[in-house]
């Protein structure tokens, strides 16, 4: 090949570097590279990267995920209401100065056609960003778990969010999966659906009943963090006795990417858990419900 037209060809892979470059998003889901210290807690900055908070005149009031570079997937009941909401993406505290932070405002928040307040089923909602977000350290969208996940009793979780509306650190806690099962029993009265899915300790009751609804449970899988839940109601404080209840992810694939539609998609991952799912052993009468409270 002549000089000329060697000359050509990189002329033109140059002028189509910055068109493959300008591409967005870039970043792969639930990758979070500051999260190096999983304590329950305080957590540092940018652990929880896809954390966003959200603000009605001017105060938190609920948490959500980032699932895209201008999705936000939050509680329904967290959007009742025709009050405006501001969506505040790499905070870390409620007071003072958050360096990594930027706000949005929604231009429409959509929420599950099917929910219901009484027994909170299909508890999930969508709110699209006003304008998309650059992806940082500190700004990142989490992977969703698909329909056929599976998040068997004791799988390793980890819960997010803010306790303090006014001025609390953003916080971390270890929630492992209760079984639905397990759930039911622990409820009895109360109706636990398979839109559902539960976490709580066996004797740690600290700390995470006070986080606000719409705030993650995510759990990882190789490198990568996948949301499995996002947190609906509960009784007690996250103990094994009332687990907290959440809004199984992976049930809401489809409804999830049919409202997006042709936007910048969500990332769905397939969680596999390991061994054996001992729930399905689970059994128990509601004869004594009623004892229970």
């Amino acid at each position: 090949m002549d000089a000329s037209k060697m000359m050509t060809i990189n002329l033109l892979l140059l002028l189509l570097l910055p068109l493959a470059e300008s591409k967005e998003p870039t970043t792969t889901c639930g990758q979070a590279p500051l999260n190096n210290a999983l304590v329950k807690g305080v957590a540092p900055d940018g652990a929880w990267p896809w954390q966003v908070s959200l603000h009605k005149n001017g105060v938190h009031f609920c948490g959500g995920s980032l699932i895209s570079n201008e999705w936000v997937l939050t509680s329904a009941h967290c959007l009742r209401g025709q009050d405006p909401v501001t969506v505040y993406l790499g905070r870390q505290r409620q007071s003072g100065f958050n360096a990594n932070e930027v706000s949005r405002g929604i231009v429409s928040k959509i929420i599950h056609p099917g929910f219901s307040v009484a027994p909170f089923n299909n508890d999930v909602a969508l709110m699209r960003l006003s304008s998309p977000v650059t992806f940082t350290n500190f700004i990142r969208p989490v992977c969703l778990a698909t329909a056929t996940s599976t998040f068997y009793d004791g799988i390793q979780s980890w819960v997010s969010g803010w306790e303090d509306v006014n001025s609390g650190d953003l916080m971390q806690y270890d929630l492992p999966v209760v079984g639905n099962r397990k759930c039911v029993c622990q409820y009895c009265i109360f109706n636990i659906t398979n839109k559902m899915i539960c976490a709580g300790l066996k004797t740690d009751r600290s700390g995470a009943c006070q986080v606000v609804p719409g705030s993650p449970l995510v759990s990882k899988q190789s490198s990568q963090w996948v949301l499995s839940g996002i947190m609906s109601f509960g009784l007690g404080c996250a103990s094994e006795e009332f687990p907290t209840v959440f809004a199984r992810v992976s049930q809401f694939q489809d409804w999830i990417t049919t409202t997006i539609g042709s936007d910048v998609q969500p990332e769905f991952v397939d969680f596999i858990s390991p061994g054996i799912n001992k729930d399905r052993e689970v059994s128990c009468s509601r004869s004594n419900c009623f004892g229970k409270f």
